[in-house]
């Protein structure tokens, strides 16, 4: 009889498929659901909310929330210690597989979700780090985790507001982008960067997809910057009033849920 603690069965059941992220989401007998992953010796699996490997370090919720209570005891001038350094990149690296879990199952909310409580982390971080080195070993990272918070989060509003709420959410990621080049004194480098290309290529797909043209808040923005406050003015009217188009967008009904 096999042993209860043998997973043979379930490797067997499950192949291993390299270059790609092999998720599920199941139910327990417990009836709580969980993340699975299939790596390539085994299966690691993962809370749904809160910290992936179902922990409450010191009693707090994640590590993230216990630091932020230790900065509250201790005052501003808290810098982490070699240990915590170690611990949080323990976090980073749990949050980090289960987003991935999350993008492969398209569950675009969740992994938003995860990506903001990894850039919230990465914010404590640069404030709290013990020196530079370390503080940009994470930082060089961040990129590519505000990309991946702005793809869920954008196909998350496609899905629950339609097109236009999406092409504001990589709008909003585009500034995020633009911002954090403009902090690290690389303004130019904007336009060539590989993860702002695949944004603004994904915001024309949309746009080509379900026929629009530029949103309200787009046509609002350029009023703005022409300074033609009278313009601004009635764009706002139409925004208040809930209207959704613009209207330079494409004459006709829209396919797959355009409000």
């Amino acid at each position: 009889m096999p042993s209860p603690r043998d997973i043979d069965s379930l490797l067997r059941n499950w192949d291993f498929r390299p270059g790609e992220v092999n998720a599920r989401l199941i139910k327990t007998r417990s009836g709580r659901h969980v993340l699975q992953m299939r790596i390539d010796m085994g299966v690691v699996q993962m809370e749904t909310d809160l910290r992936p490997d179902g922990q409450r370090p010191n009693g707090a919720e994640t590590y993230y929330d216990y630091l932020v209570g230790e900065v509250i005891r201790e005052g501003d001038a808290f810098r982490l210690t070699k240990e915590q350094c170690i611990e949080a990149d323990r976090e980073f690296a749990q949050f980090y597989q289960r987003r991935l879990c999350w993008l492969s199952l398209r569950a675009y909310r969740q992994a938003a979700r995860d990506a903001d409580h990894s850039l919230a982390f990465m914010d404590f971080v640069r404030e709290h780090s013990p020196d530079e080195e370390w503080t940009l070993s994470h930082e060089q990272y961040r990129p590519f985790v505000l990309f991946h918070r702005v793809q869920a989060a954008a196909l998350a509003a496609l899905e629950e507001n339609g097109p236009e709420a999406a092409i504001g959410e990589i709008n909003q990621g585009l500034t995020m982008f633009r911002d954090l080049f403009a902090r690290y004194d690389a303004a130019q480098q904007f336009d060539d960067d590989e993860l702002v290309k695949r944004l603004q290529e994904m915001r024309e797909s949309v746009r080509q997809r379900y026929e629009i043209g530029r949103t309200l808040a787009e046509q609002l923005a350029e009023a703005v910057k022409a300074e033609d406050y009278e313009l601004a003015a009635k764009i706002r009217d139409r925004i208040r009033s809930g209207e959704a188009v613009g209207v330079d967008q494409a004459a006709g009904d829209h396919p797959d849920g355009a409000r």
